[in-house]
């Protein structure tokens, strides 16, 4: 063996015999009660798994397999002939093969349910790269979304500068266009890379009849037989996303007169820019309670929003100029028509259609109108989008949205922050197939025709036990100076609940100094009222005495799909892409 070997050897061996010297208590007892000997046999790691880690089907088979992928481990003396001895259990439970959520679920949910009775993984501004002001517009993140799961890409739509093609762009600001034909044709080849679902694809349309004529040409030319096109009516009911498989949708209002856009305005945010700036960290700001964040927006002025859904579909005014071709491609209408909010949430028994509402519209809508949003989202598809002065591309809770059935909340992709991590917390689930089945309650009506309210007083339905044991992996992952030039890091873990205000909290470890390996050995509980919505949040930080604390991960997942049991649970950059060895090693336990 080389020097150079030996060396990698060494340190490979002495990785491990460090992590499982310092195993808490709790594991090494749990080892002990499952082994003779010092080794655990493919019979004991079977009951483990069953009394355990609650996998109530688990087999000898299944034992077997996991002692099979510790195979490598042999040459480091760290497998036994007859089963596991300590250090590969450690490997084991604190190993990739040993994940929070069962890889082996994939899509589960009833995919044979309306659209409307689903959460689906919605963008805004898909084609933006970085800020609503100034960024280039590209087909880049619209590919980077579609590969994460995202079923629903946004596009703004607007004349070139010569009036004969169409450019995508956020208009009325310093956006370098991209052409919509490079998009349509990007979204084509990338649609189906992470899930079968459909996708769909949202037009804000400010053309001419002309050009409204060429997009549907466009569109026609580039999907083909993908393209599901029920006609000019509006449907009664939306399909299935089982029946709409490998299809591409459209969604925007019925066409329009088209009006020339008008000069443009940057206003002024005045107050609220410079705390939207001060408050938001490099992680993003805290989730608040949304009654609390309606007192905070009250001066925001809501004309400042740029997506109209306003024109009436009853009206043939509005559409007796419009390009027929691309009329036929709308699947799923858009449209607030006339009157105010309680006229738009009116519930049509002939048709359904999309509704869009900014996020402040929503915050406020709640608080009147709460169990209207419930009742027209059981049928039809409410889309809510960011506020106009979210200049950095930031992001919004997506909780008050999706516990009153919003199904389509529009997220900017590129705006990293907790508000996003939760957003990619939730399409975990389901497989990440960008679908995710709304919970029964907010689908149908109570025996008194009452609709769920999550404002109400609800009783606890489950306890959720969390143990953090401890976390590894910085020590490979960064630079050994990156937390702390001179010292080991001083590591502490939160963990909360994003869910109804009932169940929102974050609690926090202990912080643990000049350790890469830190053990808290803490637990928490969290009584969970709506457990179908809860989503666990973890982040890790290290402790800075004199400036803000260092972001050392973060990952968020579904509470519905959470496996029971010691796991490992990797975490995330702050873009969402997982850490290489990164992990914390945890217990979840539903008491």
């Amino acid at each position: 063996m080389s020097k150079q070997t030996y060396k990698v050897c060494f340190c490979f061996r002495r990785r491990f015999r460090l992590a499982s010297a310092e195993a808490p208590a709790d594991i090494k007892a749990i080892f002990e009660r499952y082994s003779d000997n010092g080794v655990m046999g493919v019979d004991q790691l079977q009951s483990f798994l069953l009394e355990v880690q609650k996998e109530e089907n688990a087999t000898v088979d299944d034992a077997l397999a996991i002692m099979n992928s510790l195979h490598e481990l042999k040459h480091l003396n760290i497998f036994h002939r007859r089963g596991l001895n300590l250090e590969a259990f450690f490997k084991y439970i604190f190993g990739d093969i040993n994940p929070p959520l069962n890889p082996k679920l994939g899509v589960h949910h009833d995919m044979n349910a309306p659209l409307s009775h689903y959460f689906i993984y919605t963008g805004h501004n898909s084609y933006l790269t970085g800020n609503q002001l100034s960024s280039d517009c590209s087909d880049a993140p619209i590919i980077n979304a579609l590969h994460r799961g995202v079923r629903v890409i946004e596009l703004d739509i607007w004349p070139n500068s010569t009036k004969d093609d169409i450019h995508v762009l956020h208009g009325r600001t310093l956006t370098t266009p991209v052409e919509l034909i490079k998009c349509l044709r990007s979204i084509k080849e990338n649609a189906f890379s992470a899930s079968e679902y459909p996708v769909v694809i949202t037009l804000e349309d400010h053309l001419t009849p002309d050009l409204q004529a060429k997009v549907a040409e466009m569109i026609n030319e580039t999907f083909g037989d993908m393209l599901f096109s029920p006609g000019v009516e509006c449907l009664r009911e939306f399909p299935s996303p089982e029946s709409l498989k490998k299809r591409v949708m459209i969604s925007t209002k019925p066409p329009k007169e088209y009006l020339q856009a008008k000069e443009a305005k940057v206003k002024e945010s005045g107050s609220n820019k410079g705390k939207d700036s001060s408050e938001e960290e490099a992680w993003g700001t805290e989730f608040t309670d949304f009654k609390d964040k309606i007192d905070d927006d009250k001066d925001d002025n809501l004309d400042e929003d740029d997506e109209d859904d306003g024109v009436d579909e009853e009206d043939p005014k509005s559409q007796e100029i419009a390009a027929p071709a691309y009329k036929r491609l709308i699947a799923i209408h858009a449209g607030k028509g006339k009157g105010g909010m309680q006229d738009w949430l009116r519930v049509d028994p002939e048709k359904v259609r999309r509704l869009s509402l900014s996020e402040q519209e929503l915050e406020k809508a709640v608080i009147t109108y709460g169990r209207d949003i419930v009742r027209f989202t059981q049928r039809n598809i409410l889309r809510v989008y960011p506020k106009g002065i979210r200049f950095d591309s930031s992001n919004y809770n997506p909780l008050i949205a999706w516990m009153h059935g919003a199904q389509m909340v529009a997220f900017n992709m590129q705006g990293y922050g907790r508000s996003l991590w939760s957003m990619h917390g939730m399409f975990r689930a389901n497989g990440g197939c960008g679908y995710v089945k709304k919970p029964d309650f907010l689908l149908r009506d109570g025996p008194r025709n009452e609709v769920f309210d999550p404002q109400a007083k609800l009783h606890v339905k489950t306890t959720l036990k969390v143990t953090v044991y401890m976390g590894e992996g910085w020590y490979y992952d960064f630079r050994h100076t990156h937390f702390d030039a001179y010292s080991p890091p001083d590591f502490y873990a939160r963990v909360g609940i994003a869910g109804v205000p009932s169940d929102t909290v974050m609690k926090k470890t202990k912080t643990l100094e000049d350790n890469w390996i830190p053990t808290w050995d803490e637990v928490f509980e969290y009584p969970l009222t709506v457990p179908e919505l809860a989503l666990l949040r973890i982040e890790v930080h290290e402790y800075d005495m004199s400036e803000k604390d260092d972001f050392a991960g973060q990952t968020c997942l579904p509470v519905s799909e959470l496996r029971q049991g010691i796991r490992a649970v990797p975490l995330h950059n702050r873009k969402g892409e997982k850490y290489k060895s990164v992990k914390l090693l945890m217990r979840f336990e539903f008491v």
